[in-house]
């Protein structure tokens, strides 16, 4: 059933969508570019429920669940863009009514995620498919592994998460939930994987005398670990000499890490076990 719903490959929309995602993201990036409003760690922050956001209107859209007329932006890789044109959109409109960015950037990114998720348990529940405990533990064992990953980072090098700060954990925690809800699925739920490092990573555990006990999953999770801590070592001096561009660069880490965790807990949850 996953190798059925999860896409093979990223799809371009058809030419007018494409034209919508063309003049939105020119009028957005013209507002924006016209303020210059400060990228603080506070903002890039606050654009994390939009990460969380974007993952569940994927999943909308995978589960045919999303209004026809807006489905093609839903798809990957326009989700993306659509996301990001959204929350560039309530950016700028608080900049404009003069208000304070960050906590109402969050709230609405918050807002958007609850709808999608909604939206994912109410088709599956229809569907007779939801079955949120395997995904819900990945998510919940994410955090002790979150916990001890940025413990540990702490320890040994203080200064690197004192100048990453909580984007750090979250990029950590991102992280994370994507390597433990990827080897869920593939371990105990019969899912695919379609990104080929990650297979070719569990394809190598696969071929250890440890999978019979271990599955194939667990290098991806350690691999994910030593990755999201490697990153705020090496970020940490970037953060240091250019705030902006660093907060910015760190906070599309996060991304990478946090959409696709959420993404696999919603898609997996909505579709049961294989």
């Amino acid at each position: 059933m996953f190798r059925q719903v999860l896409p093979e490959g990223l799809a371009v929309p058809a030419t007018p969508y494409l034209l919508v995602l063309v003049v939105a993201g020119l009028a957005v990036g013209a507002a924006l570019y016209s303020r210059r409003p400060p990228v603080t760690q506070r903002l890039v922050l606050a654009f994390t429920p939009w990460m969380t956001a974007g993952a569940a209107l994927h999943v909308v859209y995978q589960l045919g669940a999303a209004p026809p007329a807006i489905a093609p932006l839903l798809g990957a890789p326009a989700v993306y863009v659509t996301t990001f044109l959204l929350a560039g959109a309530v950016w700028v409109g608080l900049l404009s009514l003069d208000r304070r960015v960050p906590r109402p950037l969050a709230v609405v990114g918050g807002v958007v995620t609850l709808v999608g998720a909604a939206n994912v348990v109410a088709t599956a529940t229809t569907r007779g498919t939801f079955a949120p405990v395997l995904p819900l533990a990945a998510l919940v064992a994410s955090v002790p592994l979150t916990a001890g990953t940025y413990g540990a980072v702490r320890h040994l090098r203080p200064t690197v998460t004192a100048r990453t700060g909580a984007l750090g954990a979250v990029v950590v925690f991102g992280h994370v939930l994507d390597g433990v809800s990827t080897a869920v699925g593939v371990d105990l739920l019969g899912s695919g994987e379609r990104s080929p490092l990650p297979e070719a990573i569990m394809d190598f555990a696969a071929s250890l005398p440890t999978e019979p006990l271990l599955g194939s999953g667990w290098l991806f999770v350690l691999v994910k670990l030593l990755i999201a801590a490697g990153v705020l070592v090496l970020f940490a001096d970037f953060l240091e000499e250019d705030p902006v561009q660093g907060n910015a660069a760190l906070g599309l880490v996060a991304a990478v890490g946090l959409g696709p965790g959420t993404h696999n807990v919603l898609l997996f949850a909505a579709l049961g076990a294989a």
